[in-house]
């Protein structure tokens, strides 16, 4: 018999067994056979909301499948070692098929999310509570709704389209897949409702929540991906006008963004809590990244997992004197004085608690992406030499000690002449400044360049999206359909 948990189109009402993250998150466990009737109070509806949050934590989210899938997928890392998994090999090489667990981990983390967000935003209107925090809450549930759908859209195309708690299995039959462009309307609306309800900052007891530049940044995105330049522009530009306000800014070292003591400044928008020794609600990244036989020089607690290693392409991406390098990637370790050549990520080192158990959260937005993402923007809607584009560019460059590019600059490399090249400057600054953040393959799919950037490492065309689970079809057959040219 299916059940509820083989659907996972639906969600599961366990996710509110979730324990909560960092700073704000303290939810108790919550039984599937009450759920309907346990949602009473202000504090209730937290202990909702806070589950949402949870799922991010999810192996299939920010924990694992969103940095396999925006970098591993691209030309910025690669397995070197097959011990460091088949599947997720078979995602770096383009040989990932429907039956690889990345799409289905992906798939099913994503839609619990979706559940435990639809859960809040059905059941908060009918309880007693102030107005204001009634609100907040509805908007945090859209934010992390459309934050879910937009990565799935992204990931998979067409995907099932639920807005409504799914309380029986029968009811997820009805869920085909939707098209992507009623996908977008809906996060565009989700983002357009949470930026009206949220607010621009929390008191320190909630650092971590959604926030109103949190939804306009990502609905900056969103714009940007669909091709809406004058609506990317306009949104980009408010957020970036909230430096005048000390909201966001773009730090003076690139040093002070990484590393736990630097987590949620000023320049990040959203992140991902993640808290270490705290029953599985710590962040793998330091042993993810670690170098298989890396013993304790690259971690010093835990099993090295070598699953994100940067490529030789990556490494020479960096111009000469560029400070992010050496704080974004390493090219060496010691083993018992002997000098062992092995590239690896370094923005996520710290010290577990135990294997997989760190405190680094995970940057999902910060004002550097939003800075790119304007200038980008600016460009598509008209080349203007030396124009305002050039400058938010060049603030980029310079923090990271680099000399600013122009439109008739003397030394070609620092030469940006007309519209094609701004585009090809802003690909290459948004890999090195965002390296190892997941950002790399939704860029090289959102501006068509995927083919021609990785063909040469086995892209071909039906890779720009991944295959549907073939789990969703065998639940679902003649409901639920495959991408093209997957098996």
């Amino acid at each position: 018999m299916k059940t509820i948990k083989n659907i996972v189109i639906m969600g599961l009402l366990s996710i509110l067994s979730l324990s909560g993250c960092k700073k704000f998150l303290d939810l108790a466990p919550i039984s599937q056979t009450n759920g309907n009737n346990f949602y009473q109070t202000a504090e209730d509806m937290k202990n909702a909301l806070n589950a949402v949050y949870g799922a991010l934590q999810y192996p299939g989210m920010y924990y694992s499948s969103m940095h396999i899938i925006g970098d591993l997928r691209s030309d910025n890392t690669w397995i070197p070692n097959p011990n460091a998994g088949a599947n997720l090999q078979e995602v770096d090489e383009f040989k990932n098929n429907a039956f690889n667990s990345i799409s289905s981990t992906t798939w099913s983390a994503h839609y619990q999310g979706i559940q435990a967000a639809n859960i809040v935003i059905d059941k908060i209107d009918a309880v007693n509570m102030d107005e204001d925090l009634k609100n907040q809450y509805r908007g945090e549930a859209k934010f992390l709704r459309a934050l879910m759908y937009f990565n799935m859209v992204r990931i998979f195309g067409d995907v099932p389209l639920v807005l409504e708690v799914i309380n029986n299995p029968q009811e997820g039959y009805a869920y085909g897949r939707t098209p992507a462009e009623e996908v977008y309307a809906q996060i565009v609306s989700d983002l357009s409702d949470a930026e009206g309800a949220l607010l621009y900052e929390y008191g320190n007891a909630d650092i971590g929540r959604a926030t109103k530049g949190a939804a306009m940044s990502l609905l900056g995105k969103v714009y940007l991906t669909q091709k809406k330049w004058a609506l990317a522009v306009q949104k980009l530009k408010e957020v970036i006008d909230q430096t005048t306000l000390n909201k966001y800014q773009l730090l003076p070292s690139y040093a002070s963004v990484f590393g736990i003591a630097n987590e949620n400044s000023k320049e990040s928008i959203f992140e991902v809590q993640f808290k270490k020794g705290s029953s599985g609600e710590g962040s793998p990244f330091t042993n993810q990244f670690a170098p298989i036989g890396s013993g304790t020089a690259v971690t010093s607690l835990g099993n090295p997992l070598g699953q994100n290693i940067p490529t030789d392409n990556m490494n020479a991406a960096y111009e000469v004197d560029d400070v992010r390098k050496d704080l974004s990637m390493r090219t060496s370790y010691v083993v018992n004085g002997n000098t062992v050549m092995h590239n690896y990520v370094a923005k996520y080192l710290g010290v577990p608690a135990a294997n997989l158990d760190s405190d680094n959260n995970w940057i999902v937005l910060r004002f550097a992406d939003v800075l790119l993402m304007y200038a980008e923007a600016l460009n598509e809607q008209g080349y203007v030499a030396d124009g305002p584009a050039f400058a938010y560019l060049n603030q980029i460059r310079n923090r990271a000690n680099l000399l600013s590019k122009t439109s008739n600059h003397v030394t070609p490399a620092l030469r940006i002449a007309d519209q094609g090249a701004f585009r090809l400057a802003i690909e290459h600054e948004r890999r090195v400044e965002l390296a190892f953040e997941g950002h790399r393959w939704f860029d090289l799919v959102r501006t068509d360049r995927a083919m021609a950037v990785l063909e040469s490492i086995g892209m071909q065309a039906h890779h720009v999206l991944f295959p549907i689970p073939n789990s969703q079809i065998e639940i679902n057959p003649g409901v639920m359909t495959q991408n093209q040219d997957y098996d």
